[in-house]
């Protein structure tokens, strides 16, 4: 999630904080109904500024849980394209052609690229999306959240994740000054040493100074390491620590970003949501989205250890928030259990994919989870109490041999893609 996107999402949690006191009037906004949204849309919030941003978002989590999206939900999502390659955050009417007052949103543009690339069958689509992407790469390296605007982590950071899904050389992807993403994205980066050390910043402020964010440092970490936003659980943990280097390699700037989300999260189980405009003073408000951005961030650097507690915490506290944000929100959840080997059938009590599936027209079709085996079952399993491999497993070979045919039994880990 960006920083500016977060706009919804702070809507939506400001709305689930203060249900109880003004439930009338927290209502997330929703189209007109003379504005009916397309059949195949997910979500039934306003997709002025989310559209194509949270039907790709559900897409990647669907395809990493074994859920197939309805064709017309593609088909809305491949329509959405303008002939450049480049997309909106939504078009109204996806019949009219895109111009120069239709807004060229890098964001949207690299997250459905990524998202149709998991779906697979539109290889056009994707390297067009991609063309594009590579078109307006700034003089330093970088993307802003819109064509030719400064620079940030954030989409920076999506942007490479899909150049790199899509199998480009990140070391190639070059300004005609030779400037890489990475010299963009690492030049956001806040030296160790100092506070907030490893974070990285959204953009520099007026006076050039760095200040830590958790949202683009959560992003920094997928950038840095060439990550999608699809991460597959990794056993391997290390230990998180902000060490300086010179030059600051991609690969430890985003351990120095994991060490500095490992410590934010360490306080309370997630982060909370920079203060509103003239509340400077107000009591500090949960951030669920960047909290389970995060989680996937520090699973993606080889500490889903540290992201434990703040599973944990997602479980207990984000039904309200998922369920009033609609399907991005589902998705980054789907996403952090996803890349930390948490259940998403059993989330706190919750189906997040069957919760996901029900924004959205029913889906193609869907892989159902193998249930469980109960103790007794795995101990049958195991052999327990019957000597190696168990009474029926001898019983088993035996019938075998006397029938003179011998059986091969094989498994096959099926390889989940990043």
């Amino acid at each position: 999630m960006t920083v500016r996107r977060s706009a919804a999402a702070l809507a939506a949690t400001a709305a689930v904080l203060c249900a109880a006191a003004a439930p009338a009037a927290v209502a997330a906004p929703s189209p007109s109904p003379s504005a009916a949204l397309p059949s195949g849309l997910y979500g039934t919030n306003d997709p002025t500024y989310d559209g194509v941003w949270r039907q790709s978002l559900a897409f990647l989590a669907q395809q990493a849980v074994g859920v197939t999206p309805a064709a017309k939900a593609v088909d809305w999502l491949t329509g959405q394209q303008c002939d450049s390659g480049m997309f909106a955050a939504y078009r109204a009417d996806a019949s009219a052609p895109c111009d120069d007052k239709t807004v060229a949103d890098t964001n949207a543009t690299a997250v459905a690229a990524q998202a149709l690339r998991a779906i697979g069958g539109h290889q056009d689509a994707m390297a067009n999306a991609v063309s594009w992407l590579k078109s307006v790469q700034n003089e330093d390296g970088g993307w802003g959240y819109t064509a030719g605007s400064p620079s940030d982590a954030n989409s920076t950071s999506i942007v490479i994740g899909t150049l790199s899904r899509a199998g480009e050389r990140l070391d190639g992807v070059t300004t005609h000054g030779g400037k890489t993403a990475y010299d963009a994205l690492l030049g956001l980066s806040i030296p160790c040493g100092g506070k907030d050390g490893g974070a990285f910043a959204y953009q520099p402020d007026k006076a050039g100074k760095l200040a830590a964010n958790g949202d683009a440092t959560a992003a920094g970490v997928l950038g840095a390491l060439g990550k999608g936003l699809v991460v597959a659980d990794n056993a391997a943990v290390k230990d998180p620590a902000c060490r300086k280097g010179s030059p600051l390699l991609p690969e430890q700037a985003a351990q120095n970003g994991a060490a500095y989300l490992a410590t934010a999260l360490a306080k309370n189980g997630h982060l909370d949501q920079p203060p509103m405009p003239g509340a400077e003073d107000s009591e500090p408000q949960p951030d669920f989205g960047n909290t389970a951005d995060a989680v996937v961030a520090l699973a993606a650097a080889g500490h889903k250890d540290k992201a434990a507690a703040s599973v944990t915490w997602l479980k207990k506290n984000s039904a309200a928030w998922a369920k009033q944000a609609g399907p991005a929100a589902y998705a980054q959840l789907v996403l952090a259990a996803h890349a930390t080997g948490a259940d998403v059938h059993d989330f706190g009590g919750a189906d997040l994919v069957s919760q996901l599936n029900a924004t959205g027209p029913a889906p193609a079709s869907v892989t159902k989870p193998e249930p469980k085996a109960t103790e007794e079952e795995e101990q049958k399993d195991s052999g327990d109490g019957d000597g190696i491999g168990g009474l029926w497993w001898f019983v088993g070979i035996g019938l075998a041999v006397g029938a003179g045919v011998g059986f091969l039994i094989s498994g096959r880990r099926k390889n989940q893609q990043l």
